[in-house]
């Protein structure tokens, strides 16, 4: 099997998409956090002494969505045409659930945009939220839809 980032001398290398037409392309990821109940409340409650935790990952999201390039190396500089991050507290787990919504037009998709935003959207929370529980897990980060079409002017 061929890999697209190496090549022959077996070497890491960005793909060349220069002669890739382009495409609308969108990707939606999604993942959790699970937490304590005590934590939870306090999420929800706004009561973390770091403040609106939910606020502020979903702008964490919306950074490192535009910033992906510069953390996995062999990804293309993208313009973001839109990038939605949207934290819902999930009494069911208990924890916060993300979902990141990403469009672009160009050549390569933007599956790494959307994941990169859900990730770091989650660090966020756990990052404001471990004075209450340091236990918690981040988990379920994964690609749920993806979608390119044709250019239509």
């Amino acid at each position: 099997m061929k890999l697209s980032h190496v090549d022959q001398s077996g070497r890491a290398r960005m793909v060349d998409v220069g002669d890739k037409p382009l495409m609308d392309r969108m990707a939606v990821a999604t993942g959790v956090i699970r937490m304590s109940p005590d934590a939870f409340r306090q999420v929800a409650e706004q009561a973390v002494a770091k403040g609106d935790v939910l606020a502020v990952s979903e702008v964490a999201g919306t950074l490192a969505a535009k910033r992906t390039a510069e953390l996995i190396p062999l990804c293309h500089p993208l313009g973001l045409d839109h990038v939605e991050v949207e934290t819902s507290l999930a009494e069911s787990l208990p924890g916060v659930r993300v979902t990141a919504k990403v469009r672009t037009v160009g050549r390569t998709g933007v599956e790494m945009e959307a994941l990169t935003a859900v990730s770091v959207a989650l660090l966020t929370v756990y990052d404001m939220v471990k004075a209450v529980d340091g236990s918690m897990v981040i988990g379920d980060v994964q690609l749920v839809e993806k979608q390119k079409a044709p250019r239509v002017d």
